[in-house]
């Protein structure tokens, strides 16, 4: 296969890429229009984001299995066809609780191609130094696609109705779809290789148990019949998968791999990186709009600075890989990250252009943070386990999203109920103590003064959460951070040749 074939090739599955990723984060910026369109809760609000990403995180692995056995190329062209639909689905759909199933269709055909993104790149690019920066491309697609959602959303927004955020991906899939038929080989796999079906249905039930379960403790007044009965399904599916594991000769994750550093702290940065980055977008978004009055094109331009520093970061840590080696790079790009958001904190009295210089420096870290992970997972494994490697990466960034959305949304949400402060005169219901937007909907009715108290005091609540989020955060890739150098420095007591092998 020539170079140009090649690379020709890594942009045709770096732009299916880019529609998962962008699909991660696209609501963001549509979410206030979109939520007083269909009505949504703010229960719904959430399911909405994060149906998409925890039905990937569930069906992952198995999809990843399902390439190995079948042929990456094959599942990657009917993923494609799935994620089509269904975005034709999304587009048009007349309630929240049909865009909830549009949004976990979507997904599907996510899990179905995102396996064999990174499977193909693996098994095309065979030279090492190309493939350390094919590897880069692709994680800095994955960094900064998730980052431009929001500005995607946003440029849309400014002139379409919300659906043109899933209506815009029909066109790109065709050509996707027509260019990877014609140009990426036709892979084989293995049909020895068993797909694990039940493995992906327990992961998913578990997954989906434990989001239901935290999200409904931070509503006003939560069941704790329904909390512990959906932690307790979660806890109880994700346990009996990891006990099914062990037995298995052949498993469909081999827990193995956890105790190697390298591959642990990758899988590590990878979670924290796209927590923070998904759950602090949707908090990013919510308040440009809902507290400081921002358009969704001004919300966009104003985290502008994100995906461009993750754009050509990404690269440059790809570059850098051989010669710093991944633990260090983990290191360095997740202390980056910290400074970037610590300072965009420090920041928020001052000029918008001081705030967008450290969303430059945050975006950066998070580019060079998923550079290093995506290229340390994959390096792990032998080329015909590379779908299973690449579903344990992406895995991580899918689940790591999630957790952000339910993580962040939870406690911003739970301080929101829990500081709000409302004006006599006004009567107490759950839809005020529920979100902002759904106060910003209760005062519309109220009298003018009546109505200002209360959304100055539903935005001060808001706040409450933003910050507290945001700190959290930092001590997220603070921590994350402290951990790959403690085990650096454990394997820099190593021998020379030990060091080599683990790195």
């Amino acid at each position: 296969m020539s170079m140009r074939e090649r690379w020709w090739i890594l942009a045709v599955v770096s732009s299916a890429l880019l529609l998962i990723v962008i699909d991660m984060t696209v609501l963001y910026t549509a979410l206030p229009r979109l939520t007083h369109d269909l009505h949504a809760t703010a229960s719904e609000k959430l399911w909405i984001i994060n149906a998409y990403g925890l039905v990937v995180s569930g069906l992952l692995l198995g999809a990843g299995a399902l390439g190995d056995r079948l042929g990456h190329k094959r599942l990657f062209c009917w993923g494609l066809v799935v994620f089509g639909c269904a975005s034709l689905f999304a587009a048009f759909s007349p309630s929240a609780s049909t865009l909830i199933g549009a949004r976990a269709l979507l997904a599907i055909g996510a899990a179905m191609m995102m396996p064999s993104t990174l499977s193909i790149i693996r098994l095309v690019f065979e030279d090492d130094g190309e493939r350390a920066l094919a590897i880069g491309i692709w994680a800095a697609v994955a960094s900064g696609g998730a980052a431009l959602g929001p500005i995607v959303g946003g440029l849309l927004l400014e002139y379409f109705w919300w659906g043109s955020v899933f209506l815009i991906n029909v066109p790109i899939v065709v050509v996707a779809w027509l260019l990877a038929w014609r140009l990426i080989p036709s892979l084989p796999g293995d049909l020895s290789r068993r797909w694990d079906w039940k493995g992906s249905l327990l992961v998913m039930i578990g997954l989906i148990g434990l989001a239901h379960g935290i999200k409904s403790l931070a509503q006003p007044s939560p069941s704790l019949v329904s909390v512990l009965l959906a932690l307790g399904v979660g806890v109880a599916c994700l346990a009996w998968f990891v006990r099914a594991q062990r037995r298995q000769a052949d498993p469909m994750l081999d827990l193995s791999l956890f105790r190697m550093p390298l591959f642990n702290c990758a899988v590590i940065a990878a979670l924290v990186a796209a927590a923070g980055l998904v759950g602090m977008e949707l908090m990013f978004t919510q308040r440009l709009q809902l507290v400081l009055d921002y358009s969704p094109l001004q919300a966009a331009m104003y985290l502008l600075p994100l995906p461009l520093a993750s754009f050509v970061s990404g690269p440059l840590a790809g570059r850098l890989l051989p010669a710093v080696g991944g633990l260090r790079l983990l290191v360095w790009a997740q202390l980056i990250c910290a400074a970037g958001l610590g300072g965009y904190i420090w920041s928020l009295g001052l000029p918008v252009w001081v705030q967008q210089v450290w969303l430059l420096v945050l975006g950066a870290g998070l580019g060079a943070t998923m550079t290093a992970a995506s290229h340390s997972i994959m390096m792990g494994a032998p080329p015909e386990r590379a779908g299973v490697a690449a579903s344990v990466e992406e895995v991580s960034y899918e689940l790591g999203g999630a957790i952000g959305i339910t993580l962040f949304g939870t406690v911003a949400s739970a301080l929101y109920s829990l500081t709000l402060r409302l004006p006599q005169g006004v009567p107490e219901s759950v839809q005020v103590r529920d979100s902002l937007d759904e106060a910003l909907a209760v005062a519309e009715s109220l009298p003018a003064e009546l109505a200002a108290v209360v959304l100055e005091q539903a935005r001060l609540a808001f706040d409450n959460g933003y910050f507290a989020t945001l700190a959290m955060s930092v001590l997220m890739y603070l921590l994350a951070g402290a951990y790959a150098w403690y085990r650096y420095k454990g394997l820099s007591r190593l021998s020379a040749g030990e060091l080599g092998k683990n790195r």
